[in-house]
This record gives C-alpha cells, structure tokens and sequence, in this order.
C-alpha cells in the first residue's frame, strides 16, 4: 500500500510533479515518528483502499495511525523513513530482508476493519504477498504527501534517496500503488505494473516492480 499523488489533483497521496522541492529530505528517528506518521494519515485520508477499509472518518482518524505503524513502523528502526522539511511529507521504505510484522498486522486488520470487509481484506494481503519479490528488494510502504504541498517535488524527493541505493546496490525496489491515479507518476521513477488486485467491492490495487538501473 503506497502513496497517493496525482497532478493538480488533491485526492492523492503524493505529488506527481518532478519539481525540485524547497527544502531537504531527512532521515527520520524516533523523534520524528509522531508528525511523520500525522502527515502520511493526512495524505491518505482520500485513499480509495483506505477509506475502503474505513469508511467512517472517526474509524479512519482513530485506527489508521496504527495501521501505518504495523506495516511500516520497522522503518523508524531501520533508519530508512525520511520526512521532508515541515513535515510536508514521508516515506517509510523497509530494507531487503526486513518485513512488516504480519502477525500483528493482520490482528489489528481483524479488530479495526468492520466484519462484511474482513474476508476481502484478507484475500487482498494473500494476494499482495504473492507479488513480493523473492529476491532481497526494498519495500516501500507507505508514501505520503500533505495535500496542502502537492505538486512542489516532495513525492519525488522523497523516493530518491533509496532509489539511488537501489541502483548503486543493483537490488529492485517494489511497491503497490491503491490508487491507479499514481501509476504514471511510479511509472517515471522507473517502477513497471505487475498486474492488478480487486476483490468483491474492494478499489483496485497495483503492485509495482522497479529493476535497478
């Protein structure tokens, strides 16, 4: 489950331009957790997987928080979240050979995401692992931008940094894309559709692939 960003448009998640932004990326720590957990809540709060989940917008602020610590809190840890200047957005990338924690994942998708959903929920996350790639790969999560700073090259900026890594190491990055708006935005930073995933009532989703160059 990925960022959201699509061109002059604010119900995504990230911004789709390749303009410079005005201020650095940086890694964040512990300390940075909370504000870069608020804006990625922020910036998925019009996510048609998201809001799929958790249509209620008190269930959406209340359990979404937590959600993006499960399946992207290890990057706090690992020293490979970064966050733009402001907070105007963040990136949670997981290192090869580091996952999300599955088991509390996936009861926390059991206590949070209403009854009727819960089997499509779960068939989507069996479908998703089956896309992982096999080989050591950098995952990225979660990417967020305010919608507020849209359009500025912040969803840019913040996938550079482990994108360079990802060539320098000759390893591929994967993610998946729950908006299909971002498609052409992945799609320039290099990364190519694997197939797509839709359930029952469920938007679709689309993992991506990203070999190095």
């Amino acid at each position: 489950m990925v960022a959201h960003f699509t061109k002059q448009d604010s119900t995504t998640e990230i911004d789709v331009t390749d303009a410079s932004p005005p201020s650095s990326i940086k890694v964040a720590t512990a300390a940075h957790e909370s504000p870069a957990v608020d804006v990625i809540v922020l910036a998925f709060s019009t996510d048609p997987i998201a809001r799929w989940a958790w249509p209620d917008p008190q269930h959406y602020v209340a359990y979404f928080p937590s959600f993006v610590e499960a399946i992207g809190g290890k990057a706090f840890t690992h020293g490979s979240a970064y966050y733009a200047e402001g907070y105007a957005g963040a990136a949670l990338w997981l290192p090869p050979n580091i996952q999300s924690d599955d088991d509390e994942l996936f009861d926390f998708l059991q206590h949070t995401v209403s009854e009727p959903l819960q089997k499509d929920i779960f068939t989507i996350f069996r479908a998703i692992a089956s896309y992982h790639p096999n080989e050591p790969h950098w995952y990225l999560p979660l990417l967020g931008v305010d919608p507020y700073q849209q359009n500025r090259g912040y969803g840019s900026a913040l996938m550079h940094h482990t994108l360079a890594q990802c060539d320098r190491d000759k390893i591929p990055a994967y993610l998946e894309s729950t908006n299909i708006k971002s498609i052409p935005f992945y799609e320039r930073q290099g990364f190519e559709v694997l197939g797509a995933i839709q359930v029952e009532t469920s938007p679709p989703l689309f993992p991506m692939l990203r070999k190095p160059k």
